[in-house]
């Protein structure tokens, strides 16, 4: 079962009263529901590959609006592909359209009724119904954070970012072909998200992941800046020993110090060590202490005086 199917069955297990279920119920229809009209009047159609989901409108529509709903199922035997399963409502379809209103003396409505959201337990019940029709949500063990809800109506795509909003999601909206996508890119407020659906396994899983992935990125990021600095030093290092062999190949041309005399011996003895260490070592060998910075100037004046050479060798 894949990620998003885990969170989807998680929210369908939650227990919904019946304002909770009407708001879920205009959620689902006005994403992806369709209307149809016959000799037998109007229906409401929805369908969806999710079985959990179909069985869970099925019952909501039997709890809130007493109806029998007709629920089949459409094999499909090409490439191995998912069944559909169908929920379809002919008894009191636009009387259902109307307490949702979907369906109004002005025509079919995409943006929720203000009185089917405006409390906190039935906004987050239409987000759930948002979500379940048409939601997904990448696995944190083997993706990039994000999740989206898409509709073809821009209506709604802004009226779902906007609820979204007042709980703090900072959600966008992109065009992708023939939909508007409503989505989420941060760890955090996708897991903000889950926790407004109540999916506390899914949620802990999704945690449990985004940790161990933002400490092995962390790990990766500080081995990645430990290998970088051992390669500067020993480039460093490599320049340093050049240096030396040319100063110690004309010693008649230069007059060296005591001091640089030490940090050049220490150096072809250590040729690997970073600048503390070097420190420490001519400390060890020579009772001499020297600070970071010191052993620095040191070293570039070895650097120097080595090129000053080659200039008069040219």
């Amino acid at each position: 079962m894949s990620f998003t199917s885990e969170v989807k069955k998680q929210i369908c297990k939650e227990p919904t009263d019946r304002n909770q279920a009407r708001a879920q119920i205009c959620a689902l229809f006005q994403m992806r529901a369709s209307m149809h009209m016959n000799f037998r009047g109007m229906s409401v159609s929805y369908q969806t590959e999710n079985a959990t989901i179909a069985k869970h409108l099925f019952q909501m529509l039997k709890q809130v609006y007493e109806v029998n709903p007709r629920l089949s199922v459409i094999r499909n035997m090409r490439l191995k592909k998912s069944n559909m399963y169908r929920v379809e409502v002919y008894d009191k379809a636009s009387e259902i359209l109307d307490d949702l209103g979907i369906l109004t003396d002005t025509g079919i409505h995409y943006k929720p009724l203000g009185r089917l959201i405006r409390s906190d337990k039935m906004a987050r019940a239409y987000l759930c119904g948002c979500f379940l029709a048409s939601g997904s949500i990448n696995d944190p063990k083997t993706a990039n954070y994000h999740l989206e809800m898409s509709t073809t109506e821009s209506e709604l795509a802004q009226s779902v970012q906007h609820l979204m909003e007042r709980y703090h999601l900072p959600a966008k909206i992109t065009k992708r072909k023939k939909y508007e996508v409503v989505y989420l890119k941060a760890g955090d407020k996708i897991a903000d998200f889950l926790r407004l659906c109540n999916a506390s396994q899914a949620l802990f899983e999704f945690e449990d992941s985004r940790i161990q992935r933002d400490f092995f990125n962390q790990m990766t990021r500080l081995d990645n800046c430990e290998v970088a600095n051992e390669m500067k030093t020993q480039k460093a290092a490599k320049k340093q020993l050049e240096a030396i062999a040319i100063l110690e190949a004309n010693p008649q041309k230069v007059d060296i110090s005591e001091k640089i005399r030490h940090v050049m011996e220490i150096r072809k003895q250590f040729p690997d060590a970073s600048m503390n260490e070097l420190c420490e070592e001519v400390y060890r060998a020579y009772g001499d202490i020297i600070s970071k910075s010191g052993m620095k100037h040191r070293l570039n004046r070895i650097k120097e005086m080595a090129a000053s050479i080659q200039e008069e060798s040219v």
